[in-house]
């Protein structure tokens, strides 16, 4: 069964929440970064992207970058921008976007979880990416983004939430300069934390990482480490537990992740439309872009033109991995006839989160960065639990989940 915790987050006062509420430090470049805090001292980039506040050129994996990002969290709550709960608490989390809302669960999860697979992952980490928040959060001594997971959705615990939404003011209620709208509740009554750790530990038999797989891997190692050094005494020392903010299966969705090529290894466009049309059905569908209205249907561009491709049966398995678009798209297309074998690698391809729409594969064909763009149709949640429920990982980028949580709001100390 799952162990949460409440926690004594350190969060912004209730005026400067929407200053300082920053996108993951791992959707936006430097560069990015540097333009968003423009003239926001408050902006949490200066603690999670800390390179903004060095001189231009500066290796962002120094540890120069991680001891400027402790000096500016630091400074924060020492300045008042930040400040510590005066007691454990949850956090109700709901975002809302284009009219749809998602009501997640702020807590810290034990770590004990993830390694006993009662958090289930669908996704390799890469050591390098792991090494850099490490180095972040030994340097800050804060887990400062948060980790997305979903469960199955249990009517008592939604019944709970919704009850405290309904009868309780938000402590922040903003919306962001990308319209998404951000509402933070502070569950403080004890009687309710401790229903809600009750809940969790008998109702809730597993949670999925849907985001954040190299933020709860990097808790983990920092958590062995430091108790391989003898730091930790207590089973209920902070850094047994990362900060998390657990979903409802239900109100998720998962937008498509789309694929672009650079080349088409050697092969003339009628030599690959003829290949295609062994493992799919083609349709030439005109100018206009089209969206896979289905699984296992695939809208290709090439050269102006928009195709419809569709497998065959044969084409593919229905194993929890073997059934995925992104599979079928790998092994009939980009391994099969692009000579793509390790997506994770091959400079040759990029990936195109499906929030940007279908003109930004448009773009990038027609530029002449790129020859051919492939859109897919979206991942299940349920393919996405398939998959970890069979200790499986997906191929490469598989998810893309919006609207993203903000860092800054809750920040977790150990």
């Amino acid at each position: 069964m799952a162990i949460i915790r409440p926690f004594k987050g350190i969060r912004p006062k209730e005026e400067l929440a929407a200053q300082v509420a920053a996108r993951p430090y791992d959707v936006l470049s430097s560069e990015e970064a540097k333009t968003a805090a423009a003239g926001n001292p408050y902006s949490y980039y200066h603690v999670s992207k800390a390179e903004i506040d060095l001189p231009d050129g500066t290796d962002i994996h120094s540890q120069q970058v991680y001891d400027k990002a402790a000096e500016n969290l630091q400074r924060f709550i020492k300045e008042g921008i930040l400040f510590a709960e005066a007691q454990p608490v949850y956090y109700i989390y709901k975002l809302v976007m284009n009219g749809r809302a998602q009501t997640g669960l702020v807590c810290v999860s034990a770590i004990a979880d993830y390694n006993n697979g009662i958090i289930k992952k669908h996704e390799f980490t890469r050591p390098d990416k792991e090494l850099d928040r490490i180095n972040h959060i030994k340097a800050t001594r804060a887990q400062t983004g948060n980790v997305f997971l979903a469960y199955n959705d249990v009517q008592e615990i939604n019944a709970l939430v919704d009850h405290w939404q309904e009868h309780y003011p938000p402590a922040y209620n903003f919306t962001a300069d990308d319209d998404i709208q951000h509402t933070v509740w502070v569950v403080n009554t004890p009687s309710v934390v401790q229903q809600i750790t009750t809940l969790f530990a008998e109702k809730v038999h597993c949670t999925y990482i849907a985001d954040g797989h190299h933020r709860a891997a990097s808790a983990s190692l920092v958590q062995k480490e430091w108790d391989a050094a003898g730091m930790i005494t207590s089973i209920d020392n902070p850094v047994n537990y990362f900060l998390t903010t657990i979903f409802p299966a239900s109100q998720l969705a998962i937008l498509d992740y789309n694929r672009v090529v650079k080349d088409l290894n050697g092969l003339s466009k009628a030599a690959l439309l003829s290949a295609l049309d062994y493992d799919f059905t083609v349709e030439e569908v005109g100018h206009l872009p089209q969206q896979p209205s289905m699984p296992h249907e695939f809208s290709m561009y090439l050269e102006g033109l928009w195709y419809r491709l569709v497998a065959k049966e044969g084409t593919y398995t229905t194993d929890p991995i073997g059934i995925l678009d992104v599979s079928i798209l790998s092994n009939n297309v980009l391994d099969k006839l692009l000579g793509i074998k390790d997506q994770r690698t091959d400079k040759r391809i990029d990936f195109v989160g499906g929030i940007r729409g279908l003109e930004a594969l448009v773009q990038r064909v027609n530029s002449e960065e790129m020859k051919v763009a492939f859109a897919l149709y979206p991942v299940t949640i349920q393919q996405l639990f398939d998959v970890a429920d069979s200790g499986n990982v997906m191929p490469p980028k598989s998810t893309w989940f919006e609207p993203k949580l903000r860092d800054g709001l809750i920040t977790h100390l150990i």
